[in-house]
């Protein structure tokens, strides 16, 4: 895999991105991947080029605004629609990069917002997969943020964090705490949007996901019908790809090949 690092201006904004390319010719198909509310381009590690590397695909990889080496999130604060947004910003950067058959796979709030630019541009999406995806808020949702609060006052979390996102790491830290716990963010619900997707979509979680329970599995599939498999994935909580690796290959590489070697 070939891969390239480099800024592209895109939707009023300017993000990372990296792709990565087979050598050879590319049948057009290309993996994205969505990070999650504290993630970026560093945080997935190899797991993008060894998927895309099993499914014989080529890959993107990026940093949402305020993450990374993107620019800094903007002066407005966040309201409930800021993952409608960025389902938007990820259909322009396809338009940009000239992907007109894009592959998504996004985890956690990058799993929400993959479900949502295939609601809404579902004509460069061929195919979902999320990974501990959000389509309304519960409980335990709210106790794994609380939990994460105390963790970075009183742990090395912070500092981790910032090896990844430098001095923009509080900001983005208090955007994801502050927007899921406020008054106005508790009756956010996207499944009357999902109704609209009409590509495959394979929905993991991890049994342990301290950030929501199999109910959201259950509410996405049965939103989008006949289209979307569910996957709980044992031994693991909210990040699949690192907890139980091969397995996550093995049911990616297995739905891609069902699903799109038959288009």
């Amino acid at each position: 895999m070939k891969e390239d690092l480099r800024s592209v201006n895109v939707a009023g904004t300017r993000l990372a991105v990296q792709r990565q390319r087979r050598d050879g010719r590319s049948d057009g198909r290309t993996l994205a991947f969505l990070h999650d509310s504290l993630g970026c381009i560093t945080t997935w590690r190899r797991f993008p080029q060894e998927l895309a590397l099993a499914a014989g695909c080529d890959a993107l990889v990026y940093d949402r605004q305020g993450y990374g080496r993107s620019a800094p999130f903007g002066p407005q604060p966040r309201d409930a629609r800021y993952m409608h947004r960025e389902a938007d910003v990820l259909h322009a950067l396809l338009e940009a990069e000239d992907i007109t058959a894009a592959i998504l796979f996004g985890h956690s709030d990058g799993g929400t917002i993959a479900l949502l630019a295939a609601a809404k541009h579902p004509e460069r999406i061929a195919a979902v997969i999320t990974e501990g995806a959000h389509v309304f808020v519960e409980d335990v949702t709210l106790q794994g943020i609380r939990e994460a609060e105390r963790l970075y006052a009183t742990t090395d979390l912070r500092e981790r964090l910032i090896r990844h996102h430098g001095d923009r790491t509080d900001a983005l830290f208090e955007a994801w705490t502050k927007t899921w716990q406020a008054p106005f963010f508790r009756p956010w619900d996207i499944t009357p949007d999902l109704a609209s997707v009409r590509c495959p979509v394979l929905v993991l979680q991890g049994v342990n996901d301290e950030f929501g329970t199999e109910a959201q599995v259950d509410a996405i599939v049965a939103a989008i019908g006949g289209r979307a498999r569910k996957c709980m994935v044992e031994g693991a909580a909210h990040t699949p790809h690192k907890e139980a690796p091969v397995f996550v290959l093995e049911q990616v590489e297995r739905f891609m090949n069902e699903v799109l070697h038959r288009r």
